[in-house]
């Protein structure tokens, strides 16, 4: 991916450069990169995109487009009707397919029912469905290590259930019926903790020491850079403010690494989930970032509310550079060419947010760069 791995050296924002202000002790540290990644833009672009495309239609999402309860609330707001089930979009219906990725029989129930389908699934995911589909059929048993009811592991089984154990921690690998340990190999859903994935692929590889390991880690950019900042910048601080929802996995895996190193952390919604208990002094070092599928509105909204209450000002701590970009899924293209629309037009890519006025307001900043 282009633009993943780049230390950044400086910022750019509409704020400038500022120094701490006296008597306002609290600072803020806002990681780059945080909020949302590449896949995430791309889902929820998708999605307004094709309600400008079929205005006045009604629009399906199979699943929660992504797992964040504000930006659900928000398309359902514009009208997009959010199912479990195929079943409930009439036949013939829009049908947006989930950042998360499905099985090839969701596929199947959508032709049978004759529904226009696009489809949102995130490119990093779709690589872990095409490993198991080839996997699969070069006879390899495939480990797949993640959580069992979570979508992406969901959709990855449906490619090759037959060939699929899915592993979620160590104590399940006496149980795994293996035919031939030569013929293995693991796959691992994109948004678990690298922490808790190397304690379960180093326990699967003392179990089978010819267990084969994907082309290239499956964990995504995304969730490996946020996870890294809060790795290197969560020691420095007093405490871990991580914007997301609760089902959203890398969300819950950012607090986790802020505690494996030792840091307090808290996965909050936006501001009105801050319990002020958690800062005793008011000085507190407060690192503030958030899961790949959360908005920076609901970041810039925390902020705001604690130099509200606390003053203080806003440090911008630079850990990798982001510029990744995805070209639109093929239902959307489809649906452009038919409307005459250039679907080159149309990219969604992500860059490093700014601390805008619009969002933040004139706040004191400073700009850092990780060492």
């Amino acid at each position: 991916m282009p633009g993943c791995g780049r230390v950044a050296t400086e910022v750019a924002s509409e704020i400038g450069r500022g120094a701490k202000v006296k008597g306002m002790p609290m600072r803020v540290v806002l990681p780059n990169p945080r909020g949302f990644c590449a896949g995430v833009r791309m889902a929820v672009d998708v999605i307004d995109q094709v309600l400008e495309l079929f205005p006045g239609e009604a629009v399906y999402c199979y699943h929660e487009i992504v797992h964040n309860k504000h930006v659900v609330g928000r398309f359902s707001g514009k009208g997009v009707v959010f199912v479990e089930s195929l079943d409930e979009v009439p036949l013939g219906g829009i049908v947006v397919f989930s950042a998360h990725g499905i099985s090839p029989a969701v596929r199947q129930h959508a032709a049978s029912r004759n529904l226009r389908t696009i489809d949102a699934t995130c490119p990093l995911v779709t690589k872990v469905h095409a490993e198991a589909i080839r996997y699969a059929r070069q006879g390899y048993q495939i480990l797949l290590v993640g959580h069992k009811n979570h979508q992406e592991v969901v959709g990855t089984f449906g490619e090759a259930p037959d060939a699929t154990q899915v592993v979620e921690s160590p104590e399940d690998i006496p149980h795994l019926q293996i035919r031939d340990d030569r013929k293995l190999v693991y796959l691992t859903q994109t948004t678990l903790s690298t922490d808790d994935a190397e304690v379960v692929i180093g326990a699967l590889k003392k179990a089978f020491p010819h267990i084969k390991s994907p082309p290239s880690s499956d964990i995504c950019y995304a969730t490996t850079n946020r996870q890294v900042a809060v790795r290197q910048l969560g020691p420095s601080c007093d405490i871990t403010l991580v914007v997301g929802s609760k089902n959203s996995s890398n969300s819950v895996r950012l607090t986790e690494i802020s505690q494996n190193v030792g840091t307090p952390a808290y996965l909050i919604d936006d501001a009105s989930e801050i319990n002020w208990s958690w800062f005793p002094r008011g000085d507190e070092r407060v690192l503030l970032t958030a899961g790949a599928s959360a908005p920076e509105d609901l970041v810039a909204g925390v902020c705001r509310a604690l130099l509200a209450k606390f003053g203080g000002d806003i440090e911008v701590a630079q850990v990798v550079e982001e510029s990744v970009e995805f070209a639109a899924p093929g239902g959307l293209r489809k649906a452009m060419i038919e409307r005459g629309i250039d679907p080159q037009s149309r990219r969604f890519i992500v860059e490093a947010p700014s601390i805008s006025r619009e969002l933040y307001g004139a706040v004191p900043l400073t700009v850092g760069a990780t060492k």
